[in-house]
Formats: C-alpha cells, sequence, structure tokens
C-alpha cells in the first residue's frame, strides 16, 4: 500500500476526532456548523457500521440551546449531570493527581482515578497539552483531542517518509492504548441518552462518538482504504 493512503487516513481521522473533541468541549458554534454543514451525514455515507445520526443530520438547533444543554449534562451539577470523564464511567481507584475543578466529585462520582492516571503518563510521553476538558486527563474532549493530535503526528511522519520510524512506533503505540481504553464511551453514551433532555443532539453525538471510536480501535486501514470524510471548523491540540 502507498504511504500515501495511511498518511492521508490519518489525516481525516484527525479532522473527525477534532471535531468530537470541540464538540464536547462545549464548543456548540462547531457543532452548529457541521450539523449544517452535513459532516456527520458524509461520515455515516463512508463508515461500514451505518451509525444512527438521529438530529446530527438535519436543520441544527441554536448554538445558545446548545450551551444550556451541554451546561445541564456536562458542566452543572444537578439531576441531569453526566461525568464527561472516564473514571466516573470506567472505574478505578483515585489517583493522587491535584485539581481545583468545579466537576470534582459533584455527584458522588470517581474523578481522578486510575484512567486518568494513565491518560496523563501518554500526554507526558509525547508533551501534550489537551487544551480542552477543563484539565481532566480522562475528560471526554481531552481523549478525543489526544486521539486527533496522534493522528495528524502520524500522517506528518508518513508524508515525510518516516514510515518506519521508532517515533511513528511509538504514536501508532500511544493511539492503540487510547482506542482501547476508550471503550468507558458505550457507558457513557447510555447515561447522556437517559439524561438528555433538550433536542437530543448530545445523546446522538455521544452515540456517533461511542460507534466512531469502536470501529477505528477494530482495525482502520484497509487495502485501498480512502480518507474517512470531511470536518470543518475544528481545532486540535498538537504534540
Amino acid at each position: 500500500m502507498s504511504s500515501t493512503v495511511p498518511a492521508a487516513f490519518a489525516r481525516s481521522r484527525a479532522h473527525v476526532y477534532d471535531l468530537l473533541a470541540a464538540a464536547f468541549d462545549g464548543q456548540a458554534d462547531v457543532l452548529v456548523l457541521a450539523i449544517e454543514d452535513g459532516a456527520f451525514a458524509e461520515l455515516a455515507d463512508v463508515l461500514p457500521m451505518e451509525p444512527a445520526l438521529g438530529s446530527l443530520d438535519g436543520t441544527a438547533p441554536d448554538a445558545e440551546s446548545l450551551e444550556i444543554g451541554y451546561d445541564n449534562l456536562f458542566a452543572v451539577p444537578g439531576p441531569h449531570y453526566v461525568p464527561p470523564v472516564a473514571s466516573s464511567h470506567a472505574g478505578g481507584s483515585a489517583g493522587d493527581l491535584d485539581s481545583d475543578s468545579a466537576y470534582r466529585a459533584a455527584d458522588g462520582g470517581t474523578f481522578f482515578g486510575d484512567p486518568a492516571r494513565r491518560m496523563a503518563e501518554r500526554y507526558e510521553q509525547v508533551g501534550f497539552e489537551p487544551g480542552v476538558g477543563d484539565g481532566l486527563p480522562d475528560h471526554v474532549a481531552a481523549e478525543l483531542a489526544f486521539l486527533s493530535a496522534l493522528a495528524s503526528a502520524i500522517a506528518d511522519r508518513h508524508e515525510g517518509g518516516d514510515g518506519g520510524s521508532e517515533e511513528l512506533a511509538t504514536l501508532e503505540t500511544l493511539e492503540r492504548e487510547t482506542l482501547a481504553e476508550m471503550e468507558w464511551l458505550d457507558s457513557f453514551a447510555s447515561a447522556v441518552a437517559d439524561q438528555d433532555r433538550g433536542d437530543g443532539v448530545y445523546a446522538d453525538l455521544a452515540r456517533f462518538a461511542a460507534s466512531f471510536v469502536r470501529w477505528d480501535a477494530d482495525g482502520r486501514v484497509e487495502d485501498g482504504g480512502e480518507p474517512v470524510a470531511r470536518a470543518q471548523g475544528t481545532r486540535s491540540g498538537s504534540t
């Protein structure tokens, strides 16, 4: 297979993860643009698992209503709050990382547990700083931003002719480890579906993210593979 295929594929995956990271960081304007621009519909057309899009395909709610929905679900502890962190869904003992985050133990859930410690160690290996996720290493937005940054860095290595380098191998190992750890998104998506009292956008987004990560973890590139999608108006971290 030509090295241009994995490079293009990795670049496309980086865009998708960047979009998801921005959406789960509460960037409502990015999510509105993606829905209106048909980015999720494009993805559904090329992915083999045919994810149900629901409210992600059609007319987008206004940004203000999405911001309110985001706060009710992921930011303000209350009756519909769903902790957006792996430690609350994947279990694990509390770690010794410190934080002044308002999320900490807001609903009795676990914060800064083993998943957070493992993700922080992975970030440190490559000098990654998420810039999203309220400073929580295992926040869904931070993990997705990390996958975006890894995919982008992998694309850079392929395009630079470093297909067999030790650095590339490290990036790919970190990517596999992170994808394997993100099985918690299934539990997260179920919890969001139970609590989303708005337009259902975040419930559909969480289900979509869980499906995309599961597909990606199962094996991303096949012979003759093509880039998975176009996603606009996003941002990502850097390695």
